[in-house]
C-alpha cells in the first residue's frame, strides 16, 4: 500500500524556497571570454566595451586603448535612506599573476546611488604601459552591496594586448 504525502508538506517547502527572493548565476560570453557571476543581486547582462563604448566581439585590445566591463541591470540592493551603497575593486594581473593595477573599492567614501544610478556599473582600464603587447593579462572586477556583503558579482576576462 502506497502512503500519501499529505498536500501541506509539498507546499510548505515551495512558498519557503519561492520566498527566499535568492539570485545567483553564471554567464559566459564565448566571443570575448568575459565571464560573470553573480549571487544576492539580480543581473541583465554584463559586457565588454571598446573606448567608442561599443559592445567588443574579440579579447584581443590594442595597446594604448581603453576597455570596460559593463555590468547593467543590476538589482536587489539592500536600501538605506532610500540610496545603494555599491563596492567595486579592480583588478588586472599579468600572466605571472603580478598585479598591474589593484583598486579595492572604486567607491570608497561615496555617499550612496540611487537604484538607478546603481543600477548600471562599469570597470574601466586603460591598456598601456607597463602592459606590453603580446602578453595576455587578466582583469577582474567585483562589485557588492556594502549592506549586504554576501551579495556580489565577479566578472572577468583574459586579454590579449596588440
Amino acid at each position: 500500500m502506497l502512503k500519501r504525502i499529505p498536500l501541506v508538506f509539498l507546499i510548505i517547502p515551495a512558498s519557503i524556497i519561492q520566498s527566499c527572493n535568492f539570485s545567483a548565476g553564471t554567464k559566459k560570453d564565448f566571443t570575448t571570454g568575459l565571464s560573470h557571476t553573480y549571487n544576492g543581486f539580480t543581473v541583465e547582462e554584463a559586457y565588454l566595451v571598446g573606448p567608442d563604448n561599443t559592445i567588443l566581439s574579440s579579447n584581443k585590445i590594442p595597446l594604448n586603448s581603453q576597455i570596460a566591463i559593463v555590468v547593467q541591470g543590476i538589482g536587489n540592493y539592500v536600501l538605506k535612506d532610500d540610496k545603494a551603497f555599491p563596492g567595486l575593486s579592480l583588478t588586472v594581473t599579468d600572466s605571472k599573476k603580478a598585479a598591474v593595477l589593484d583598486n579595492a573599492d572604486l567607491f570608497a567614501g561615496t555617499e550612496g546611488y540611487s537604484t538607478t544610478d546603481a543600477s548600471v556599473l562599469r570597470g574601466t582600464v586603460t591598456v598601456a604601459q607597463p602592459m606590453k603587447a603580446g602578453e595576455t593579462y587578466h582583469i577582474k572586477m567585483r562589485i557588492w552591496d556594502k549592506n549586504k556583503t554576501e551579495s556580489e558579482i565577479i566578472a572577468e576576462v583574459d586579454i590579449e594586448v596588440e
